[in-house]
Protein backbone atom coordinates (compact mmCIF):
# COMPACT_ATOMS: atom_id res chain seq x y z
CA UNK A 1 0.00 0.00 0.00
CA UNK A 2 1.53 3.45 -1.28
CA UNK A 3 1.50 5.98 1.41
CA UNK A 4 -1.21 7.70 -0.29
CA UNK A 5 -3.40 5.13 -0.32
CA UNK A 6 -2.42 4.71 3.47
CA UNK A 7 -3.06 8.44 4.61
CA UNK A 8 -6.57 7.59 2.72
CA UNK A 9 -6.84 4.71 4.64
CA UNK A 10 -6.40 5.64 7.89
CA UNK A 11 -8.15 8.92 7.37
CA UNK A 12 -11.46 6.80 6.82
CA UNK A 13 -10.73 4.64 9.90
CA UNK A 14 -10.24 7.81 12.14
CA UNK A 15 -13.72 9.31 10.56
CA UNK A 16 -15.22 5.98 11.41
CA UNK A 17 -14.06 5.55 14.93
CA UNK A 18 -15.23 9.03 15.48
CA UNK A 19 -18.31 9.26 14.03
CA UNK A 20 -18.96 5.83 15.90
CA UNK A 21 -17.72 7.79 18.92
CA UNK A 22 -20.08 10.69 18.31
CA UNK A 23 -22.95 8.61 17.71
CA UNK A 24 -22.48 7.01 20.84
CA UNK A 25 -22.17 9.62 22.46
CA UNK A 26 -25.94 11.60 20.63
CA UNK A 27 -27.39 7.83 21.81
CA UNK A 28 -25.96 8.16 25.10
CA UNK A 29 -27.10 11.99 25.54
CA UNK A 30 -30.65 11.51 24.34
CA UNK A 31 -31.29 7.95 26.29
CA UNK A 32 -30.75 9.83 29.86
CA UNK A 33 -31.54 13.25 28.20
CA UNK A 34 -34.11 13.88 30.91
CA UNK A 35 -32.82 12.48 34.06
CA UNK A 36 -31.82 14.42 37.00
CA UNK A 37 -29.80 10.93 38.07
CA UNK A 38 -28.58 8.12 36.12
CA UNK A 39 -28.44 4.84 38.55
CA UNK A 40 -25.49 3.01 36.30
CA UNK A 41 -23.42 5.94 37.12
CA UNK A 42 -23.61 5.37 41.05
CA UNK A 43 -22.06 1.69 42.51
CA UNK A 44 -24.89 2.41 45.34
CA UNK A 45 -28.06 2.33 43.15
CA UNK A 46 -28.98 -0.80 41.69
CA UNK A 47 -30.91 -1.19 38.76
CA UNK A 48 -33.78 -3.98 39.07
CA UNK A 49 -33.35 -6.41 36.53
CA UNK A 50 -35.11 -5.78 33.09
CA UNK A 51 -35.37 -1.71 33.42
CA UNK A 52 -33.59 -0.13 30.32
CA UNK A 53 -33.60 4.02 30.23
CA UNK A 54 -35.64 5.68 27.49
CA UNK A 55 -34.92 9.85 27.98
CA UNK A 56 -36.32 10.08 31.30
CA UNK A 57 -37.77 7.01 32.76
CA UNK A 58 -36.79 3.81 32.82
CA UNK A 59 -39.49 0.61 31.32
CA UNK A 60 -39.89 -3.12 31.84
CA UNK A 61 -42.76 -4.87 29.61
CA UNK A 62 -45.07 -6.46 32.11
CA UNK A 63 -46.50 -5.32 35.40
CA UNK A 64 -43.78 -5.34 37.79
CA UNK A 65 -43.88 -2.88 39.89
CA UNK A 66 -44.85 -4.62 43.43
CA UNK A 67 -41.19 -6.92 42.80
CA UNK A 68 -39.60 -3.59 42.00
CA UNK A 69 -41.16 -2.01 45.27
CA UNK A 70 -39.65 -5.08 47.42
CA UNK A 71 -36.12 -5.18 45.43
CA UNK A 72 -35.43 -1.58 46.56
CA UNK A 73 -36.90 -1.74 50.01
CA UNK A 74 -34.64 -4.83 50.10
CA UNK A 75 -31.49 -3.68 48.49
CA UNK A 76 -31.57 0.43 49.25
CA UNK A 77 -30.97 -0.33 52.91
CA UNK A 78 -27.86 -3.05 52.59
CA UNK A 79 -25.81 0.17 50.25
CA UNK A 80 -26.27 2.52 53.49
CA UNK A 81 -29.73 4.29 52.67
CA UNK A 82 -32.68 5.49 54.79
CA UNK A 83 -35.98 5.42 53.95
CA UNK A 84 -37.41 8.69 54.87
CA UNK A 85 -41.02 8.18 53.22
CA UNK A 86 -43.04 5.40 51.12
CA UNK A 87 -46.52 5.46 49.52
CA UNK A 88 -47.66 2.58 47.63
CA UNK A 89 -50.56 1.12 46.03
CA UNK A 90 -50.79 -1.90 48.93
CA UNK A 91 -51.37 0.35 51.29
CA UNK A 92 -54.71 2.32 49.36
CA UNK A 93 -57.88 1.10 50.67
CA UNK A 94 -60.32 3.00 48.55
CA UNK A 95 -61.75 0.99 46.07
CA UNK A 96 -61.92 3.99 43.84
CA UNK A 97 -58.27 4.73 43.46
CA UNK A 98 -57.65 2.37 40.28
CA UNK A 99 -53.71 2.34 40.38
CA UNK A 100 -51.06 0.37 40.34
CA UNK A 101 -47.34 1.72 41.88
CA UNK A 102 -45.41 3.23 44.59
CA UNK A 103 -42.98 6.22 45.17
CA UNK A 104 -40.27 6.10 47.94
CA UNK A 105 -37.42 8.53 49.33
CA UNK A 106 -34.09 8.06 50.69
CA UNK A 107 -31.18 9.67 51.74
CA UNK A 108 -27.72 8.67 52.66
CA UNK A 109 -24.95 10.74 54.18
CA UNK A 110 -22.62 12.04 51.51
CA UNK A 111 -25.42 12.30 48.97
CA UNK A 112 -26.30 15.70 48.31
CA UNK A 113 -30.59 15.71 48.23
CA UNK A 114 -33.16 12.72 48.60
CA UNK A 115 -33.08 10.06 45.97
CA UNK A 116 -36.59 9.47 44.65
CA UNK A 117 -37.55 6.51 43.54
CA UNK A 118 -41.53 6.46 41.66
CA UNK A 119 -42.63 3.22 39.38
CA UNK A 120 -46.08 2.67 37.98
CA UNK A 121 -48.06 0.05 35.69
CA UNK A 122 -48.87 1.93 32.23
CA UNK A 123 -51.86 -0.16 31.70
CA UNK A 124 -52.20 1.29 27.76
CA UNK A 125 -48.60 -0.02 27.07
CA UNK A 126 -48.35 -3.07 29.04
CA UNK A 127 -45.08 -1.57 30.57
CA UNK A 128 -43.89 -0.51 34.09
CA UNK A 129 -42.36 2.91 34.28
CA UNK A 130 -39.71 3.56 36.90
CA UNK A 131 -38.63 7.45 37.67
CA UNK A 132 -35.39 8.02 39.69
CA UNK A 133 -34.71 11.97 40.97
CA UNK A 134 -32.25 13.38 42.74
CA UNK A 135 -34.04 16.30 44.96
CA UNK A 136 -32.36 18.91 46.95
CA UNK A 137 -33.54 18.60 50.88
CA UNK A 138 -34.40 22.26 52.21
CA UNK A 139 -34.82 23.35 55.34
CA UNK A 140 -36.80 25.95 57.31
CA UNK A 141 -35.31 27.72 60.10
CA UNK A 142 -37.07 29.63 62.97
CA UNK A 143 -36.70 33.44 62.44
CA UNK A 144 -39.41 34.66 65.38
CA UNK A 145 -38.99 33.07 68.30
CA UNK A 146 -41.02 35.49 70.71
CA UNK A 147 -44.69 36.41 69.12
CA UNK A 148 -44.88 40.49 69.85
CA UNK A 149 -48.15 41.96 70.92
CA UNK A 150 -48.25 44.03 67.70
CA UNK A 151 -46.23 43.96 64.36
CA UNK A 152 -45.76 47.13 61.90
CA UNK A 153 -45.99 46.70 58.07
CA UNK A 154 -44.76 49.49 55.58
CA UNK A 155 -46.61 48.65 52.60
CA UNK A 156 -43.43 50.00 50.34
CA UNK A 157 -40.06 50.54 50.82
CA UNK A 158 -40.35 54.46 50.96
CA UNK A 159 -43.10 54.53 53.64
CA UNK A 160 -42.79 56.47 56.74
CA UNK A 161 -46.13 55.08 57.96
CA UNK A 162 -47.08 52.04 58.62
CA UNK A 163 -49.77 49.73 59.08
CA UNK A 164 -50.22 48.49 62.97
CA UNK A 165 -51.32 44.98 63.49
CA UNK A 166 -52.53 43.75 67.11
CA UNK A 167 -54.51 40.85 66.58
CA UNK A 168 -52.82 38.15 68.05
CA UNK A 169 -54.24 35.56 65.80
CA UNK A 170 -52.99 37.06 62.92
CA UNK A 171 -49.77 37.61 64.19
CA UNK A 172 -49.52 34.21 65.14
CA UNK A 173 -50.30 33.41 61.44
CA UNK A 174 -47.80 35.71 59.62
CA UNK A 175 -44.88 34.59 62.11
CA UNK A 176 -45.75 30.92 60.88
CA UNK A 177 -46.20 31.68 57.40
CA UNK A 178 -42.68 33.23 57.86
CA UNK A 179 -40.92 30.61 59.87
CA UNK A 180 -41.96 27.68 57.32
CA UNK A 181 -40.96 29.33 54.24
CA UNK A 182 -38.16 27.71 53.02
CA UNK A 183 -34.16 28.66 53.48
CA UNK A 184 -32.78 30.01 50.47
CA UNK A 185 -29.29 29.62 49.79
CA UNK A 186 -29.21 30.89 46.48
CA UNK A 187 -29.56 34.08 44.40
CA UNK A 188 -32.62 36.26 44.73
CA UNK A 189 -34.49 37.42 41.68
CA UNK A 190 -35.59 40.39 41.40
CA UNK A 191 -39.15 41.49 42.34
CA UNK A 192 -41.49 44.58 41.22
CA UNK A 193 -42.41 45.34 45.01
CA UNK A 194 -40.82 45.60 48.30
CA UNK A 195 -42.79 45.85 51.79
CA UNK A 196 -40.92 45.58 55.27
CA UNK A 197 -42.80 44.03 58.61
CA UNK A 198 -41.14 45.09 61.67
CA UNK A 199 -41.60 42.32 64.42
CA UNK A 200 -39.40 44.61 66.82
CA UNK A 201 -36.74 42.37 67.49
CA UNK A 202 -36.49 41.50 63.83
CA UNK A 203 -37.06 43.40 60.19
CA UNK A 204 -38.31 41.43 57.66
CA UNK A 205 -38.11 42.67 54.08
CA UNK A 206 -40.76 41.32 51.44
CA UNK A 207 -39.51 41.35 48.17
CA UNK A 208 -43.14 40.20 46.06
CA UNK A 209 -45.01 40.30 42.15
CA UNK A 210 -47.82 38.74 41.38
CA UNK A 211 -48.66 35.10 41.27
CA UNK A 212 -44.48 34.86 41.63
CA UNK A 213 -42.64 33.35 44.80
CA UNK A 214 -42.28 35.25 47.50
CA UNK A 215 -38.71 36.39 48.83
CA UNK A 216 -38.15 37.41 52.58
CA UNK A 217 -35.24 38.98 53.53
CA UNK A 218 -33.78 39.86 57.15
CA UNK A 219 -30.01 39.79 58.91
CA UNK A 220 -30.71 36.00 59.56
CA UNK A 221 -30.30 35.42 55.54
CA UNK A 222 -32.81 34.81 52.83
CA UNK A 223 -36.47 33.18 52.37
CA UNK A 224 -38.48 31.23 49.96
CA UNK A 225 -42.36 31.05 49.97
CA UNK A 226 -45.21 30.54 47.55
CA UNK A 227 -47.07 33.55 47.14
CA UNK A 228 -50.37 32.45 49.64
CA UNK A 229 -53.32 34.70 49.28
CA UNK A 230 -53.74 33.96 52.60
CA UNK A 231 -50.25 35.83 53.38
CA UNK A 232 -51.53 39.17 51.37
CA UNK A 233 -54.70 39.07 53.22
CA UNK A 234 -53.15 38.80 56.50
CA UNK A 235 -50.77 41.78 55.98
CA UNK A 236 -53.01 43.69 53.59
CA UNK A 237 -50.90 43.91 50.61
Amino acid sequence: MNNTKKAIFVAIIGLLITGGWFGYQKLTDDTYEGMSIIPEQHDDIPLFPGLEPTRDQYEVKGDHWREIYDFYLEELPKLGWKKQNTQSALEDNNPNNDWGGFISSWTKEGFDGELTIFASYNQFDEQTEVHFDQTPIYQSSTWIHDVPERICIYKDSTSQDCTVIRDENKINKIAAFINEALDWEQEATPRDKESTIDFGEIDIKIFYEKEKEIYFQSEKGTKLMKPEPEFFELIGL
